[in-house]
């Protein structure tokens, strides 16, 4: 007892050390919440730092782990010594966008006084292009109506504006933001060129996208660059133009711009997508004399047209060849090729593809998950379903509601009741369980003859535990 070390307390400089050196996002998370657990807790709380809650607010939010990262959030509210940046907020809406959670972005944005933080135009352009991945149009509207109340709006202001009008299909009103441009003092930059451009191409308008190009040399000085023509080739190849494409991609030589693998994926995916694919892995050798190696993207894309005409052969060779090309498969990859197998009921397959990802490195996502999940509910498997569902349950996913509910519906319409109340149990865990699914099951037990009370009633209390 005399010679037992009392352990040496985390500083907040070393917490901040521990937090960027951690890995896993829940032990991170744990370790921001009780930076001395082995110590009996002190007569005063622990002084965090703002690197602190930097690092940790990151790893929440690229991990997706957003119910934590609100607890985070709250916290640091609370904590009057610390004057968070505007860039924390910039980054915690820009997660939220990914994730199309546009209403949380939203929050984040009214309640930054409330953090003694600012909102400049920074804040306001992380809101707009948050709302722009989550496809809220109509909000990006009258979010920009109001913004002259936080800030003036810039040329990133109006290129997420001129973006989203693209997007949308709302040519002319992208062209108005466009010509607003000027009189607000503003000058148009590559990111504008490339949204108007795309948005052309999209729309099928090629020779006002190429004389866009050329105006933006000549009247507004833009020189031309690889971000340029790369967005003209992705969205030639997207609509088949592919002699337009190589003669983009020639020119693009010839004025000794620098290529890169982007270029080349829009080019070998269009030539899939033709049926060219011979030409593709001609493209593929070009892509080598050039020293530019295919990624993980370039081999996706290969994957993905080969499972489309159920090439199933071809695609397992390419994903066998990625490790030895020094290109890792991601968990895209994964998934495309288990959605496409279990699309062609070859359910077998994709669930040993599945089982064996993480040997291969690979952890499944919530994606994954839920393709399987689905594959297997649409062919009839609903014991494997079941086992898959509770996995599911177990790593905090939960299947969409449509799919609860026809699985439900299925297990309804059979006579394993046992399975039903299996199901209805790891639903309940998740939280995953809607009243309509409920009132579904209770009109199913009620249809039964004879003790169909009882079996209500255990199917009430299975659901309460």
């Amino acid at each position: 007892m005399k010679n037992m070390k009392i352990p040496k307390p985390t500083s907040p400089f070393r917490l901040s050390s521990r937090l960027r050196s951690e890995n896993d996002p829940t032990l991170a998370f744990n370790l921001f919440k009780n930076p001395n657990p082995d110590l009996k807790p002190a007569a005063k709380p622990f002084r965090y730092s703002l690197l602190s809650y930097d690092l940790i607010i990151t790893k929440l939010g690229y991990f997706k782990m957003f119910d934590e990262l609100e607890q985070v959030l709250h916290q640091l509210k609370n904590d009057t010594r610390i004057v968070p940046g505007e860039i924390i907020f910039c980054n915690v809406m820009k997660y939220y966008g990914r994730a199309k959670l546009h209403e949380r972005a939203l929050k984040v944005f009214d309640e930054m006084p409330q953090y003694r933080s600012p909102r400049t135009v920074k804040a306001v352009n992380s809101l707009l292009n948050a709302l722009l991945m989550s496809q809220k149009f109509d909000e990006m509207k009258e979010m920009f109506s109001g913004m002259e109340k936080y800030a003036r709006p810039n040329t990133c202001t109006y290129n997420i504006l001129i973006n989203a009008c693209c997007l949308n299909g709302r040519l002319d009103d992208a062209w108005s933001l466009f010509d607003e441009m000027p009189r607000k003092g503003l000058k148009p930059d590559k990111l504008t060129f490339g949204a108007l451009i795309n948005g052309l191409c999209m729309g099928l308008n090629i020779k006002e996208a190429f004389k866009l190009k050329e105006d933006m040399c000549k009247i507004y000085n833009v020189p031309s660059s690889t971000f340029i023509y790369g967005v003209m080739i992705k969205g030639l190849c997207r609509i088949g133009e592919l002699t337009l494409a190589f003669r983009l991609k020639d020119e693009l030589i010839t004025k000794k711009l620098k290529l890169n693998s982007a270029i080349y994926n829009s080019l070998i995916s269009g030539l899939f997508k033709a049926g060219r694919q011979d030409d593709a892995f001609g493209v593929i050798q070009e892509m080598d004399s050039y020293g530019i190696k295919p990624d993980t993207t370039t081999y996706n894309i290969m994957i993905d047209e080969f499972g489309k005409v159920k090439d199933f052969e071809s695609a397992y060779r390419v994903l066998k060849e990625m490790p030895d090309k020094g290109c890792k498969p991601n968990v895209i990859t994964y998934n495309m090729l288990i959605g496409m197998l279990c699309k062609d009921g070859r359910l077998s397959e994709a669930s040993d593809l599945f089982e064996d990802m993480p040997r291969r490195g690979c952890k499944p996502d919530v994606v994954a998950y839920r393709t399987l999940f689905d594959g297997l509910c649409s062919g009839s498997q609903s014991e494997k379903a079941a086992f898959i569902l509770d996995e599911m349950i177990f790593k905090g996913y939960v299947p969409h509601s449509a799919s609860i509910h026809r699985f439900v519906s299925g297990l309804c319409q059979g006579d394993n009741m046992k399975l039903l109340f299996r199901v209805l149990n790891s639903l309940a865990k998740g939280n995953a369980i809607d009243e309509d699914t409920w009132l579904m099951v209770v009109s199913r037990v009620y249809q039964e003859d004879g003790h169909q009370v009882s079996i209500a009633s255990q199917l009430l209390d299975s659901l309460l535990l």
